[in-house]
């Protein structure tokens, strides 16, 4: 017999299994894992967590280790890290940092959590136009020592911290030693300003596949760069944000379990409770058509078919136009050719759904007897309701993003069941006006 081979299973380790258990346990028992690593596991671990579990994690240490860990963070690690923090512990916290980074981290705390300005590091390689490429190689050594963001690009300044340009490493190692930095620096920059939105900036760095971009002022003077290591958390988070509101709720601002029960609530029930109110405006439509279902009882059978229908078309329009918005893809003044776009593409789905309804009607009502007389134009009504019904859905879908970003709201917002809402009215009002007009 020949003896069976098993493969060979890789042992886990002890940051990996407490890596994988960190959602499910509590703070004590985090703390109580956190302590099990050796010193340099640890250090890895507690930099690859996010700033609201460092955050957790320093709070449930003794006073005497905080200031070890919390000083391990780059400026604007930390920053995120107070700013997780509740108002009473932020000025505990920043008080444990030294006097140079403390100062780093309140100049950063000044901006919005979502600019610019709030994500950027000040720590980055500079170099002075008139040095020549040798010089600026041997003050680069002593640079790169010191704990700057990355030294891959390098940032020429003036006398008043202005950005002149940037450099490579590579340009630097392949110019003439005695060349000057202006000769060799690029001059035409990406950059962006203190004040622009996170989500601006991560389409920023998606356009132009850059590692990292200098953020400046109004007056050209660089504050900090933003690493496109940073912009990955901000792309997830954003979103994060635009997927919760397209299920018609607020932006949770923790991960799902570490949502308090009535937090959770209160960010769901505003929304239900709004359109629950929207929906009622189906009960004034079919009141003003009961006459025509009291003659033709069989007509509400095809209600939810239909509303649903337009509800639908509108949640995909909604959609792809959201996150066509988000990516960039669709400006405001774009509404026009989105519009011909999403009219061209309700009639056709809708005539493609109208042709199945033909077939739905032939297969559920063929033997009624109350209905034999009307199957043509029973038919009819439900199949020429459905191309009006998810024509106006589809339009409504694609042109709500439109609106809200027209006053300054968050496209998002047109959620699915905002959508479907606005075309349930609008799908009962067409639906048994053509009904009424061919039967």
């Amino acid at each position: 017999m020949t003896p069976q081979t098993s493969e060979a299973v890789e042992p886990t380790s002890l940051a990996e299994d407490l890596s994988d258990a960190w959602g499910m346990l509590s703070v004590e028992d985090r703390m109580e894992g956190f302590r099990l690593l050796d010193p340099v596991e640890a250090e890895d671990f507690f930099l690859g967590l996010s700033a609201r579990d460092q955050e957790e994690l320093l709070l449930a240490m003794p006073a005497a280790e905080r200031r070890r860990w919390l000083r391990l963070l780059d400026p604007d690690d930390a920053a995120d890290v107070i700013q997780a923090a509740d108002e009473e512990h932020r000025e505990e916290l920043l008080q444990l940092l030294d006097e140079g980074t403390k100062r780093e981290v309140r100049a950063l705390l000044a901006y919005a959590e979502d600019d610019a300005g709030g994500l950027m590091s000040p720590r980055f390689a500079r170099l002075r136009p008139d040095m020549s490429v040798d010089e600026a190689i041997t003050y680069l050594r002593r640079q790169a020592r010191e704990r700057v963001e990355t030294i891959y690009y390098v940032y020429v300044l003036d006398e008043r911290q202005r950005l002149l340009g940037a450099v490579s490493l590579k340009q630097l190692f392949t110019a003439s030693p005695a060349a000057k930095v202006r000769d060799v620096m690029e001059t035409d920059l990406v950059t962006a300003h203190e004040e622009m939105d996170q989500e601006a900036l991560g389409l920023l760095f998606a356009r132009h596949d850059l590692l990292a971009i200098p953020v400046v002022n109004s007056e050209g003077i660089l504050k900090g760069i933003v690493t496109v290591d940073d912009i990955v958390d901000v792309v997830q988070e954003e979103a994060t944000e635009d997927i919760h509101k397209l299920g018609g709720t607020q932006a949770l601002d923790a991960p799902y379990l570490e949502v308090g029960f009535g937090t959770m609530v209160r960010k769901r029930v505003g929304w239900l409770a709004l359109l629950f109110a929207g929906q009622t405006l189906t009960i004034t439509a079919m009141g003003h058509f009961q006459d025509a279902l009291a003659r033709a009882v069989f007509l509400s059978l095809f209600i939810p078919l239909i509303i649903s229908s337009g509800g639908n078309s509108g949640s995909q329009a909604a959609t792809l136009v959201v996150r066509a918005m988000a990516l960039g893809e669709v400006r405001l003044r774009d509404w026009w050719r989105v519009f011909l776009r999403e009219l061209r593409s309700g009639l056709s789905l809708g005539l493609v759904l109208g042709v199945i309804s033909i077939a739905v009607v032939l297969i559920h009502f063929q033997w009624s007897a109350e209905v034999v007389e009307h199957f043509g134009r029973m038919a009819l009504a439900v199949a020429l309701s459905l191309v009006g019904v998810v024509t106006w859905g589809t339009l409504a879908g694609s042109m709500l993003p439109f609106i809200l970003r027209r006053f300054g709201m968050d496209p998002a917002a047109a959620s699915a069941p905002m959508v479907a809402t606005v075309s349930d009215v609008a799908g009962i009002m067409i639906y048994f006006t053509i009904a009424s007009l061919i039967l």
